[in-house]
This record gives structure tokens, C-alpha cells and sequence, in this order.
């Protein structure tokens, strides 16, 4: 319970904002349209217009069957207050949602990024402006991972295209300090990414946000634009996926062709699929997570194709023999 109340609480500034947009643009909402809309329950929608009529905001009920809300007529509205953090975990939720998953939902979320760049102080304007410009989305469910006062950070150095050196740990634990130019961010399967060239490696590297550290701006050292080896980030990022190996692998072959596993799978596998046939394919996961690579052999056997382990780290096998043995005959 708590922590779906943590996630209510950290997405109730960007809901308030969702929720003002809508009184604002027509005359009268019923609960259960607001409801709908914002994708939380009725009993969530009273309390968001509570929170706004603490703020001053003249909302009004309206009588009938359901019973409504509208914005009284004829009054100057008052500013929605938000600090830097809450302004930052807006501007990331609206740069997500433009990503996709609810129709329409993108082109709404930059409406809403734009005039939220123009209402908040401006100090914090260029810092929205570079995670509108740096942040590309991946549609999935769940709500990218990372601090937000880290994501404007990067953000900012990509739209400035200012160098940039944090702490990241290495695969084998360690910290170890990093100087980048930092070209993108991408959010993807829940986390947020950050493309960089690195120059002591002469090469361009992917790093997880949520593992980075101190991001520290690298005063007065700019670099000129580099063409990443893709069309654009996402395709960047996820070619990277399917290439890298990882501590966990497994393969699988599968008695389904390649484009049906991946139109009927909740989402990109971290690894790559080989065609084989309009009703074969090689399924080739890696990932760091156990976890991880136990739900997707779960997922794609779940498809109900014939599908044969044909290798399997030994942590993979022994995850997926206790999730045998959990599971009942």
C-alpha cells in the first residue's frame, strides 16, 4: 500500500495540471468522464479537486444524477505552484506520455509541455526546454525509474551540448568517474538512458540513468554535433539491445515466425529475434536481471507455440526450475 501511495503522491502534480486543462476546456466534466480520463478512480478525482480549492481555484459542483465539476466563470485564476523537483517530475511524465500508449496522448502532452514551459519561473524554463529536446519514448506501462533532478541534468547538457562527467559503476561493482559528450535520453522498459560519446574510447556508449552519479556540467567545454551510428536514439538504443550480451543468457527455438513473437510480447525482448521460417524463429536473450530473463522465457512460452530451451546460463535454468516447481500440476 505504501508504495502505491508514494507513486499517487509523486504523480499528483502532473494530474493537477492534467486535471485543470480539462476543467478548462469545456464548460462542465461529470466525475466519471474526469475519472476516465485521468485513468484514476472517482473517489481520486475528488480529492485532486479538493487539492485545487485549497489552491484557490474556484471549482463548483453541479448537480444532477452523476453530479460534475466546472471552473466558476468570471474569476482570475491563480498560478499552479509547483517547486523545481514537482515542475522537473512534470515535464518527465508529459515527455513520456508524448512517447504514446493512450491515443492522442502525445500531441496532448506537448500542448501541455509547452504552456508549462511558459507559465514556471524562468530559471526552470531552459531546463524543460532540454528534456523536451533531448528525450525521445519507447510506449510501455510503468513509470520510468530515475531521479528527476539527475534527468535535467542530462537533459540539459544534450540541448547545450556541454560535456559532461559523472560516477557509474562498472558491471562488477566499482565506482569509476566518467567524462562524456552527452547526445540523447531514452526511456524504454521502464528506465531512462543516456547516449553519450565517449572519447577516451572513441566510441559511443549507453549509460542507465538511474545509475548515474553527480552529473557535473564541465564548465566552458562544449562539443560540436556527432551523427550517431542510427536513424535516431530509440533505434540506436534498441540495436544496442539486441547486440550486447549480458551476464544472463538464454536460447530459445521457437514454433512461431519471428513477427508474430514480437507483435504478441509486451514488449521489446532484451536480446534478438533470428527468422527461420514463416513459422520458426531463434529467440537470443541477455540481460543482467535473472529476473528479467525468467519472465520473458515465461512470456514467450506463454504463447503456446511448441518451444525448446536449447541454452541457458546455469542461474537462468535454476530460476526456471523453481518457478516450475512453484507452479502447481
Amino acid at each position: 500500500m505504501s508504495n502505491e501511495w508514494g507513486s499517487a503522491r509523486r504523480d499528483m502534480p502532473g494530474r493537477l495540471l492534467r486535471l485543470l486543462s480539462l476543467l478548462q476546456s469545456r464548460r462542465e466534466w461529470s466525475g466519471a468522464d474526469l475519472a476516465d480520463r485521468l485513468q484514476v478512480s472517482g473517489r481520486t478525482v475528488r480529492r485532486d479537486i479538493d487539492r485545487l480549492r485549497a489552491l484557490d481555484y474556484p471549482v463548483e459542483s453541479t448537480t444532477g444524477t452523476a453530479g460534475g465539476y466546472r471552473l466558476a466563470a468570471g474569476r482570475n485564476l491563480p498560478p499552479l505552484l509547483l517547486d523545481d523537483e514537482e515542475a522537473i517530475a512534470v515535464a518527465i511524465g508529459l515527455v513520456t506520455g508524448a512517447g504514446g500508449g493512450v491515443a492522442g496522448i502525445g500531441e496532448s502532452s506537448m500542448r501541455a509541455l509547452a504552456k508549462l514551459e511558459r507559465v514556471l519561473p524562468a530559471r526552470l524554463r531552459p531546463r524543460l526546454a532540454a528534456l523536451g529536446g533531448a528525450a525521445a519514448a519507447v510506449p510501455v506501462h510503468g513509470a520510468p525509474r530515475a531521479d528527476p533532478a539527475v534527468l535535467a541534468a542530462l537533459a540539459s547538457c544534450c540541448h547545450e551540448r556541454q560535456v559532461l562527467t559523472f560516477d557509474y559503476p562498472g558491471r562488477a561493482g566499482g565506482g569509476g568517474g566518467r567524462r562524456v559528450e552527452p547526445d540523447s535520453l531514452v526511456t524504454v522498459m521502464g528506465r531512462w538512458y543516456l547516449i553519450a560519446y565517449v572519447p577516451d574510447r572513441a566510441d559511443w556508449r549507453i549509460f542507465r540513468a538511474d545509475r548515474i552519479g553527480d552529473p557535473m556540467p564541465v564548465p566552458g567545454a562544449h562539443f560540436p554535433p556527432r551523427a550517431l551510428p542510427a536513424p535516431d536514439p530509440v533505434a540506436y538504443l534498441m540495436r544496442s539491445f539486441a547486440l550486447a550480451t549480458y551476464r544472463h543468457t538464454a536460447r530459445l527455438e521457437v514454433g512461431l515466425g519471428a513477427d508474430a513473437v514480437r507483435s504478441r510480447l509486451f514488449a521489446t525482448v532484451p536480446g534478438r529475434i533470428e527468422p527461420r521460417g514463416p513459422d520458426a524463429c531463434t529467440v537470443h536473450l541477455s540481460a543482467e536481471s535473472i529476473e528479467l530473463m525468467t519472465q520473458y522465457v515465461a512470456a514467450i512460452a506463454a504463447l503456446d507455440p511448441p518451444v525448446t530451451l536449447t541454452h541457458a546460463s546455469e542461474e537462468v535454468k535454476t530460476a526456471l526450475r523453481t518457478l516450475r516447481e512453484w507452479l502447481p500440476e
